[in-house]
C-alpha cells in the first residue's frame, strides 16, 4: 500500500517541476533583458549623405545602337499610316491638279496656306536651332568641382574633411544626436550645405548601406573606439556651391572617379549601393 502511494507522490513532484521550470526560466530571461546596460557603446553613430546629380542628357548611342535605331525607324515608317500632315499634302496635290483645269479662281488661291509653305517655315526654324554641347568647358578643363560636366552620367558629391590631422575625402556626414532619426541626421548634413542653396529629395527612410571604421590612435577619445556610418541616398533637385566656397574642398565625381578620392575599404562599401550608376 505504501509503494503505490510513494510512486504517486513522486509522479506529482516530477509534474510540478516540469510545470514550474519554463516559468522560472522565462522570468529570469525577462529580468536579464530588462536590466539596463551601464556600459556605453564605444562606437559613435553618423549619418552620411549620398547626394547624386542625375544625368541631364541621354547617353551617346554606340554604333550598334545607332544601326538598330535606324532599322526600327525604317520599319516604323514602312508600317505606319499617313499622318494628318501627309493627308493634307495629298489633298493639296489633288487641288493643284484641279487648278490646272481652271476650277479655282485667283482670289481663292490667296487664302490658301500650302503645306509646302509650312514646311519651309519649319525648315527655317530648324536651321536656327542649335543643340547644346555634350562636352562642356568643365569637361575640357577637367573641373571636377563643377556640376556642368559629364552631363550623361550620375555624379556623387564628395567633400574633404578633417580626420585627426589628415584631410580625407568622404561623403558629407554628421554625428547623430539624441532625439533624432538617422535620416534626420542626414538631412541636417544637407542643411550644413544650405548656404549653397542645395535642395534634394531623399529616397526612403532606411539607410542604403553602412560602414564602420576605427579612429586613429591620436584622436581616440576615452571610450570612443570608432564610428559607424549609415548612408542615405538623395537626388539633387536644384542649387550648386556658391563661388565663395574654397576650391578643392568638394568634387562631383562619377563612379569611375571615386577611386581617385576614397580609400579602398570605404570605396568598396560605397560601390555596393551604387551598382546602378
Amino acid at each position: 500500500m505504501a509503494a503505490p502511494t510513494r510512486r504517486t507522490v513522486l509522479g506529482l513532484a516530477r509534474c510540478w517541476r516540469r510545470f514550474e521550470s519554463p516559468w522560472s526560466l522565462g522570468s529570469r530571461s525577462l529580468t536579464l533583458a530588462a536590466a539596463p546596460s551601464n556600459s556605453a557603446s564605444p562606437w559613435r553613430l553618423l549619418g552620411a549623405l549620398c547626394l547624386q546629380r542625375p544625368p541631364l542628357v541621354s547617353k551617346q548611342l554606340t554604333p550598334m545602337q545607332e544601326e538598330m535605331a535606324a532599322l526600327l525607324q525604317q520599319m516604323e515608317i514602312e508600317r505606319s499610316l499617313y499622318s494628318d500632315h501627309e493627308l493634307r499634302a495629298l489633298d493639296e496635290a489633288e487641288q493643284l491638279e484641279k487648278k490646272k483645269s481652271d476650277l479655282y479662281e485667283e482670289e481663292d488661291e490667296k487664302n490658301i496656306l500650302l503645306v509646302q509653305d509650312l514646311e519651309d517655315m519649319w525648315e527655317q526654324k530648324f536651321l536656327q536651332f542649335k543643340p547644346g554641347a555634350r562636352i562642356t568647358d568643365a569637361d575640357v578643363k577637367n573641373d571636377r568641382s563643377s556640376l556642368h560636366r559629364k552631363l550623361d552620367r550620375n555624379l556623387i558629391l564628395l567633400v574633404k574633411d578633417k580626420l585627426g590631422d589628415q584631410d580625407v575625402w568622404m561623403l558629407p556626414q554628421a554625428e547623430w544626436q539624441p532625439g533624432e532619426t538617422l535620416r534626420q541626421t542626414a538631412e541636417r548634413t544637407l542643411a550644413t550645405l544650405s548656404e549653397n542653396n542645395l535642395e534634394a529629395k531623399f529616397l526612403g527612410n532606411a539607410p542604403c548601406g553602412h560602414y564602420k571604421f576605427k579612429f586613429p590612435q591620436a584622436v581616440r577619445a576615452e571610450g570612443s573606439l570608432g564610428a559607424k556610418i549609415f548612408f542615405f541616398k538623395a537626388l539633387l533637385l536644384t542649387g550648386d556651391f556658391s563661388p565663395a566656397v574654397e576650391k578643392g574642398r568638394h568634387v562631383w565625381a562619377s563612379k569611375e572617379e571615386l577611386g581617385d578620392y576614397l580609400k579602398p575599404k570605404y570605396l568598396a562599401q560605397v560601390r555596393r549601393f551604387l551598382l546602378h550608376l
